[in-house]
């Protein structure tokens, strides 16, 4: 937890801020690319967060995605949460049909593999995520669909 975090998850919780995403992740991609990769406004709050990069399913063209994550053993947790909305995010839909996935995180890029969670072991998972993002509990309030939740684990050789 960063110094930010309290901020970041105060402003995180905002119910309009939705409708500034086009425009948060404007400024996030245009931080990225000044710093090289090195930093993003998740980095900035001071949360855990990766670059996943997902085979799209009808183009096969390679997507990258900045996600809040939650490191879980020596794997990672990430939420199709979309801020709650009731659209699911498209990337969500990429690993679905293409579980086979890159991770960047903290510098290093692996291989790995998504597998998304259900049951009591995806309740295990979702307090381990609300315990790095309070605000998933409010994107749940927000939506009638079951955010998706994935369990992202280092592929095989």
């Amino acid at each position: 937890m960063g110094l930010l975090t309290p901020l970041a998850i105060r402003v995180g919780s905002i119910p309009w801020l939705p409708r500034f995403l086009a425009q948060i992740m404007w400024f996030d991609k245009l931080l990225q690319r000044v710093t090289g990769g090195r930093l993003t406004l998740l980095d900035v709050a001071g949360l855990p967060n990766l670059m996943l990069t997902a085979i799209g399913r009808k183009s096969g063209v390679p997507r990258d995605t900045p996600l809040l994550c939650a490191p879980y053993g020596q794997d990672i947790l990430v939420a199709g949460s979309n801020f709650g909305s009731d659209k699911e995010p498209m990337w969500v839909k990429n690993v679905e049909a293409n579980p086979n996935v890159t991770v960047r995180f903290r510098r290093r890029s692996s291989a790995m593999v998504a597998r998304r969670l259900e049951g009591d072991e995806r309740e295990a998972a979702w307090a381990r995520m609300l315990a790095t993002w309070p605000n998933f509990a409010k994107y749940e309030q927000r939506t009638d669909r079951r955010i998706k939740l994935f369990l992202l684990t280092p592929a095989g050789p």
